[in-house]
């Protein structure tokens, strides 16, 4: 008869037990953050890891009662380094989601993992175009909560011929990333009377653009630039010292002049005008607040790097107070997160049925200015234009983009180059 309580007990232990271990599993929320922590890019790495991590410490560690089990992995700026990350977070760390990435290469890579493995993978920088538009069906467990590489050129190109730029040489870096962004601008821009004169597509990384600057066209008005890693710092330096700004305006991606690295720039950057949806002097009380509490904890402006990942937390926290804090499957809650719609320190964002956000876009001009009290000599992005609510497509139909070809170096093609 005691051999029976306690086999009875024991039975009943391992039960709970069991229920508990559930109960815990299904109470913590296991994110694996890939970034570029080391090489080139890890001051974006920093602002990305430092802008998720704020919300979570606000909110205590917690998505509404789910414990986040955050976990980095540096991916070296590499997309084959960061699909072996990836495996090791899915395959030893058991994470129920990724994170993260930088490079539009980068998140080519990392989406055919999570449809081969079945986890959910949320790119909060990489703005790779056909993630979301002709490859969507290919990735049922991708979505994006940034933006797409030719979301804020579209209404950039219709700005540009409203302002009197007429011919523009663009130097952009020689990837995905550069040829999205660059053909966006070009798409519309060209559609409305202006002329892409010049196409240079620079490695990544580059230390000395001279042999690029010394061929630009002098009949151009306007440079648009798109340097990725160092080169945000050397070009437009370069440019100033060539006698190529103030000659001509100075324009260019929403990363070329980010919080990033304008704090580093100078007066070579001052007038210099880009596309992005977020800036740090957007003047909302969000925003305000976001900023304040940001540079009070990190000593710095937050970066659109910053903004995009704090704001994914805050994406997340609002799906696990639907759930009450379990964890639903991932497709479920892939669901869930493309129908909500929050009020960010961007401003209001929803997403389309792609996964794509529909968001404010901001023309932003350089110019030293107060900013919420802080210091009058500082360079802030200042809003100058608001684009509302706009979507990957732009004005354009759907069915007729999505047959056009992408975005490519060679497409759509410069035919105003001689």
């Amino acid at each position: 008869m005691k051999a029976k309580s306690l086999c009875g007990l024991a039975v009943f232990a391992v039960a709970l037990a069991a229920l508990m271990a559930s109960r815990a599993d299904a109470d913590e929320l296991r994110i694996g953050f890939l970034m570029p922590v080391t090489g080139p890019l890890a001051q974006i790495a920093t602002d990305s890891i430092n802008g998720f991590k704020m919300y979570l410490d606000d909110h205590k560690g917690e998505f509404h009662g789910a414990t986040v089990k955050f976990i980095v992995e540096d991916t070296q700026a590499k997309p084959a380094t960061a699909v072996l990350k990836a495996e090791k977070l899915i395959k030893q760390d058991q994470v129920q989601m990724l994170v993260g990435g930088v490079l539009a290469s980068t998140g080519y890579a990392l989406a055919p993992v999570s449809t081969r493995e079945k986890v959910i993978y949320i790119a909060s920088i990489p703005a790779s175009d056909n993630l979301t538009q002709r490859d969507a069906d290919k990735y049922p467990y991708f979505a994006r909560t940034s933006w797409s590489s030719s979301q804020p050129s579209h209404p950039f190109g219709e700005w540009a011929c409203a302002n009197g730029i007429k011919k523009v040489v663009t130097i952009a870096a020689d990837y995905a990333f550069g040829y999205e962004v660059v053909g966006g601008f070009q798409r519309t821009f060209e559609e409305c009377g202006g002329q892409i004169v010049q196409k240079m597509w620079p490695p990544i990384n580059l230390a000395d653009y001279a042999p690029y600057i010394s061929t630009i066209k002098p009949d151009a008005d306007s440079v648009f630039i798109l340097p990725v890693g160092a080169g945000a710092l050397t070009l437009p330096r370069q440019l100033q010292v060539a006698g190529i700004i103030p000659k001509m305006h100075l324009i260019g991606s929403g990363t070329s002049f980010d919080e990033f690295v304008l704090p580093q720039l100078g007066d070579e950057v001052i007038g210099a005008v880009s596309p992005l949806h977020y800036s740090a002097a957007l003047e909302t009380p969000a925003n305000e607040a976001f900023v304040k509490e940001y540079r009070t904890k990190f000593g710095k402006v937050p970066s659109y790097f910053s903004e995009s990942n704090y704001t994914t937390a805050l994406m997340f926290d609002a799906v696990m107070s639907q759930t009450g804090g379990k964890w639903p499957g991932s497709k479920e809650l892939l669901d869930l997160l493309v129908k909500i719609e929050v009020d960010a320190p961007r401003g209001p964002v929803s997403f389309d049925d792609l996964r794509n956000p529909i968001q404010n876009i901001y023309i932003r001009k350089v110019e030293k200015k107060k900013i919420f009290g802080y210091a009058n000599d500082e360079l802030w992005n200042t809003v100058i234009k608001t684009y509302p609510n706009v979507s990957q497509f732009w004005k354009f139909d759907r069915a007729e983009s999505l047959k056009q070809p992408p975005y490519t170096r060679d497409y759509p093609p410069c035919k105003y180059c001689e």
